[in-house]
């Protein structure tokens, strides 16, 4: 993990459920609001443990958060509420429990379907948003090939063995890094958590993926909540080789909002970590055109 520190907390949100987030404040002088950044399905803050200090340095205080039932985040006993618009009703309750009225939103995947949420119901809450590797339309292929991949919840018996299960389910995501034991062992190390009697088990809650719904029909477009974006600044990334954001979407998503910044990250599938330095380069020139 890079150099900046962080400070962990809880707060308890309108279900009386305790929230895990950490806050890595601004270093040196602040340069503008604050940013919110939002995980994927199964992740957890650990996701932008090398993201968030890149983004304090310059000068942004940094909120990064765990949703429920993941990592240090209370399980929720209705699985029902394991949603994206119940996330997002969470995290704007942790921006008022802050005293933060704006944020640069920085979702990926799931956190980006929730920036959508926030924009559709708080679209003043977004300064701006960095969008990874998600859109309106969530291509069905990525989906099925998500739910693969987080169908097997069994323990590994170390971490050597953790890692290797990372790397079985994100090779296609990141072929360039098939002979790189560090990267899949730091990757293990963001999605796994040491267990009982030596095992290493998964740090989620597996009722979540309940809510992944079945196979039947297209999925719902989103593009009602792309709309308040026309106003809002915003960055898409896109995984080069993604097969849950398609170029095709993409495209749409500009044609309906001219100014959209769009990245490409070449040889990464879903999703980008966005420190890759393709990505980085758009996101930091994209930060300091925000206030």
């Amino acid at each position: 993990m890079t150099g900046t520190m962080f400070t962990d907390h809880f707060f308890t949100n309108a279900d009386g459920l305790r929230i895990h987030y950490r806050d890595y404040p601004a270093q040196g002088t602040e340069t503008g609001v604050p940013v919110l950044c939002l995980h994927g399905l199964t992740r957890n803050v650990k996701d932008f443990e090398d993201l968030a200090p890149k983004i304090a340095a310059k000068g942004r205080r940094v909120i990064v958060a765990s949703q429920r039932g993941r990592g240090r985040s209370d399980p929720d006993p209705q699985v029902e509420r394991y949603q994206p618009p119940v996330y997002a009703a969470d995290m704007l309750g942790l921006l008022d429990t802050l005293g933060i009225a704006r944020a640069v939103f920085v979702g990926t995947s799931m956190g980006g379907l929730m920036t959508f949420v926030v924009a559709g119901i708080q679209p003043q809450r977004i300064a701006a948003a960095v969008i990874n590797d998600v859109g309106p339309v969530v291509s069905k292929e990525g989906l099925d090939r998500i739910k693969l991949n987080t169908s097997s919840r069994d323990p590994a018996a170390s971490w050597d063995e953790a890692a290797a299960r990372t790397r079985d389910s994100n090779l296609a995501a990141f072929p360039a890094r098939a002979d790189d034991e560090a990267f899949w062992l730091d990757f293990a190390k963001k999605t796994w958590i040491d267990g009982e009697n030596g095992a290493v088990v998964l740090d989620y809650d597996g009722a979540i993926l309940s809510m992944l719904g079945g196979d039947d029909g297209p999925l719902p477009e989103l593009w009602e909540l792309w709309e308040p974006f026309r106003t809002i600044p915003a960055l898409v990334v896109r995984g080069g080789i993604s097969d849950l954001l398609s170029p095709e979407t993409v495209a749409e998503m500009r044609r309906r909002k001219p100014d959209l910044g769009v990245v490409e990250v070449p040889d990464v599938g879903h999703a980008p970590f966005m420190t890759e330095p393709e990505a980085w380069a758009e996101i930091s020139t994209f930060l300091d055109r925000v206030d």
